[in-house]
């Protein structure tokens, strides 16, 4: 998630980095904590807090995590608005201002595109229907929990976190319906495949409607999407007149959210245990949700006690809930289902007059015309008018050339690219979250969850005796088509129908093998009567945890060591394309005809692949060796077709290798007869053997080059590294030369790492990087791990990512890396003996304020 950045650099720092000249971290960092000391809200003493009912006690654990206990519900959510805004308040403000399409009143003109994107896709509108949606009891809940939020806010108004005070930004008082916003904004990145379809358009521009299948497939035994891709064929895709004018601007700015706020994330793993599989006769749960390494995390953990409610686990700050935790009883866990609950559809667009019309079913329309006010740091107001058609909002018509960024474009005739999403009017989600944090039983959890409908979610969830799955979400009948790649808008029979019943969402419970999981995979098989998706994730990650939870008996013990797995099963995959016998001798006679000097590097590649046992450990050089192969194979399968590396075509592919099973692993192991073999820079016709005869090779050289020629040198985690990077410095990019300066000259301050990293995409301990990229650079992390053992006297353990602070200045901003790093879990106590052990004695104690 973004919050805001540091927009003007503090004089004595800006100076000095603008001179060239280096600074001390360790008297930067002191000056910058003496400097901002005062606004890291104290974790002791008594303050006379207005809005309290009665008192609150704020106790905090070794890693700075908070435990709250109330007498009443009531003050239970006020306090956590409180301590929310004392951890994050610049995460919220920042996750806010992203929501509302506003950054740029933070950061000025450089995110106007962005700001201009989200006013487009418009979550205001799903979270004023989800609110309206929402029962009297919840809309109080969140009234209440605002009010804690606004109290700390009001106390520390003079005393903001460093990146607010120094770009001198008053945030706003929270309103409820901020927490909704917030909610949704998770929920838009969590959904799919709107950075698919994109990408779909922008490589059908470099290669055509004829060769896009094969960069689109679905899963490893499903048939290339070459229908789906037909529905393009015969359309001027290009950017000029009648073409799909600014295309390549928009994929840059859906690329631009979703480095800074994620979209389309195939995250997490989950998976139970029942208790004739457990070691000790009870149940188990674990859950890793999977997000860009960041600083601080997107998620933080809470503990709440009051006497008609007691919960512990993760949440997100700005929002009222708990949503994966446990509560005494159940335990819950979630990852993504990979939802496409989004479509694109052009648009043939005329303008005439002042107008612009739209086509359906032969008939000219008029689109529907919204005006919206920007507000820019430093310059003058914009007011800038948004299209929408009976498919939604137009995504292309907001972006494209401009000669300032401070214009609007020029609404055009040509193609247009709408997005719609599924209607929440009537949705009762967050009723729903509410609901199963306080369900008792796993037949309690089964009736609740079937109305989480505005998050396509795989629910895990457990209590002592008993484990159940639900898929959640809404998902839409399509009269044709799969929604895979844009439809023609212009024809109403790729339009919705509605959407699935809920009571056919995919539901188990007790299975007879004795366990449940998820990560991302195709649940379903096709012919299903929902269509969740076409955009599952590698499946190895799911067969990994067959493997291992189908294996023995479990414990806690066994649930961390498999959150920390680092073995791939997709390199066993690709021995066995190697050893195949209408692989194995082209490959041998392949690398004959290369130079000499390239020959034995090839075998060398080969032959260490044959032997590698699939552990991704930072320290591995056969792990390096594997993951280089993987990178170079997928550069000289596919970039001679969609380069050079700069072009937006190539990132597309390499972007949609992050989001669902790719092409790269698809021709890897199979796909012979793809077109894509064949090198188009040289004279003859290739084919796969020769091709991967070239990746083996450079993949060895690529070695050589960036980690000597010293074969004990090369390390997996010398190439594969975790860096945790502040929401400040992932926005400057988008910033003036000064205020990148005065970001760079405080990296060390703000940033942690790099550290070296093991695992990668298909590893269940989760390390992405973006295959084909020039770099191996780590993106993708578990933000968070939970595990629920329900024979242990305390069940619950877990450990965030990074700290539980989002202020620099905090003792509490990094202590949770190593902690992530090495396994140090957390308990999280339930009996009142055990909260002296963990939670310590020292307490901020909150009374009722007097007018």
């Amino acid at each position: 998630m973004v919050r805001p950045v540091l927009v003007r650099c503090l004089p004595r720092f800006a100076g000095a980095a603008l001179l060239g000249g280096a600074i001390a971290l360790s008297g930067c960092q002191s000056l910058m904590d003496d400097r901002h000391a005062a606004s890291v809200a104290p974790d002791r003493g008594t303050f006379r807090i207005q809005g309290l009912a009665q008192n609150a006690v704020v106790r905090r654990n070794a890693l700075g995590m908070p435990l709250i206990e109330t007498s009443t519900f009531y003050d239970a959510l006020f306090t956590l608005g409180y301590v929310h805004a004392s951890d994050r308040l610049s995460q919220m403000v920042g996750m806010r201002l992203m929501a509302e399409g506003r950054l740029a009143e933070m950061a000025g003109p450089g995110v106007l595109d962005i700001d201009r994107f989200m006013r487009a896709v418009n979550l205001k509108k799903d979270a004023e229907a989800l609110y309206r949606s929402a029962s009297p009891r919840l809309k109080q809940f969140f009234e209440v929990y605002a009010r804690g939020v606004n109290a700390y806010l009001y106390r520390y108004r003079d005393k903001l976190p460093m990146d607010l005070a120094e770009a001198g930004y008053r945030p706003p008082y929270w309103k409820p319906e901020d927490s909704v916003m917030v909610f949704c904004l998770m929920n838009f990145a969590l959904s799919t495949n709107l950075q698919e379809e994109l990408a779909s358009l922008v490589m059908a521009q470099k290669v055509g409607a004829d060769k896009l299948p094969w960069l689109f497939p679905t899963y490893p035994d499903e048939p290339l999407p070459v229908e789906e891709a037909a529905k393009l064929k015969g359309l001027d895709l290009a950017g000029g007149p009648g073409g799909v004018p600014g295309l390549a601007a928009l994929d840059e700015v859906a690329g631009q959210v979703a480095r800074l706020n994620g979209l389309g994330i195939a995250a997490s793993n989950n998976w139970a245990i029942a208790p004739a599989r457990s070691r000790n006769g009870k149940s188990l749960l674990a859950n890793d949700t999977h997000l860009p390494l960041s600083m601080p995390s997107v998620w933080n953990y809470v503990q709440l006690r009051s006497p008609k409610f007691q919960a512990a686990g993760v949440s997100l700050a700005g929002v009222p809930a708990i949503v994966a935790g446990f509560n005494g009883k159940l335990a819950w866990g979630m990852t993504m289902v990979m939802a496409d609950n989004q479509d694109l559809f052009l648009e043939k667009l005329k303008r005439q007059g002042e107008r612009v019309y739209y086509l359906a079913d032969g008939k000219w329309l008029p689109t529907t015309e919204r005006h919206e006010t920007f507000f820019v740091k430093g310059e003058r107001p914009i007011r800038e008018t948004f299209l929408e058609t009976r498919h939604g909002p137009l995504l292309n018509e907001v972006l494209g050339e401009r000669k300032h960024p401070l214009q609007p474009v020029a609404l055009k005739s040509g193609l247009g690219i709408a997005l719609q999403t599924p209607s929440l009017e009537g949705d009762k989600t967050l009723d729903a979250f509410f609901d199963l944090s306080r369900a008792q039983s796993v037949e309690r959890a089964n009736a609740i969850t079937r109305d989480i409908r505005a998050i396509g979610l795989n629910m895990v969830y457990a209590d002592a005796d008993h484990i159940a799955w639900q898929v959640t979400g809404r998902y839409p009948n399509r009269r044709e088509g799969k929604g895979l790649l844009p439809s023609p808008g212009w024809e109403s029979r790729y339009d919705w129908d509605g959407y699935a019943d809920p009571m056919l969402h995919p539901y188990d419970q007790d299975p007879p093998q004795g366990w449940l999981g998820t990560a991302n995979q195709r649940t379903v098989n096709g012919g299903y009567g929902v269509q969740l998706s076409n955009s599952w994730y590698y499946p190895e990650r799911a067969e990994r945890i067959a493997q291992l939870a189908g294996a023995g008996k479990h414990d806690s013990a066994s649930m961390i060591a498999m959150q920390y797995d680092q073995t791939t099963l997709f390199a066993d995959k690709l021995k066995a394309m190697f050893r195949d016998p209408a692989m194995a001798q082209p490959l041998e006679q392949a690398i004959a005809r290369l130079p000499a000097e390239r020959q034995g590097k090839a075998r060398e590649a080969l032959r260490r692949l044959l032997a590698f046992d699939g552990k991704l450990a930072p320290t591995s050089a056969d792990a390096a060796i594997y993951s280089t192969f993987l990178r170079e194979s997928a550069r000289q399968t596919f970039l001679d077709e969609l380069g050079p590396e700069d072009s937006t075509s190539w990132q597309a592919l390499v972007a949609t290798a992050d989001l669902s099973y790719s092409a790269q692993a698809d021709h890897l192991l199979g796909r012979a007869d793809s077109p894509f073999w064949d090198d188009l820079r040289t004279p003859q016709k290739e084919d796969k053997p020769t091709i991967l005869a070239r990746s083996l090779a450079a993949a060895i050289e690529t070695l050589e080059r960036d980690l000597g020629n010293s074969r004990s040198a090369w390390q997996w985690g010398a190439l594969h590294t975790y860096t945790w990077a502040s929401d400040s410095t992932r926005l400057a990019p988008h910033l003036g030369a000064t205020q990148r300066a005065g970001i760079q000259a405080l990296r060390d301050y703000l940033d942690r790492g790099p550290y070296p990293a093991g695992g990668d995409h298909d590893t269940l301990n989760v390390a992405a990087y973006h295959w084909g990229a020039a770099n191996a650079n780590t993106w993708l992390i578990p933000a968070m791990r939970l595990v629920v053992d329900f024979s242990r006297d305390e069940p619950m353990l877990g450990l965030n990512s990074s700290g539980q602070s989002g202020n620099p200045a905090s003792a509490h901003y990094a202590d949770g890396i190593q902690a992530w790093l090495k396994g140090r879990y957390m308990s999280f106590p339930f009996k009142a003996e055990h909260l002296d052990s963990v939670y310590g004695t020292t307490r901020l104690i909150l009374v009722p304020g007097t007018r």
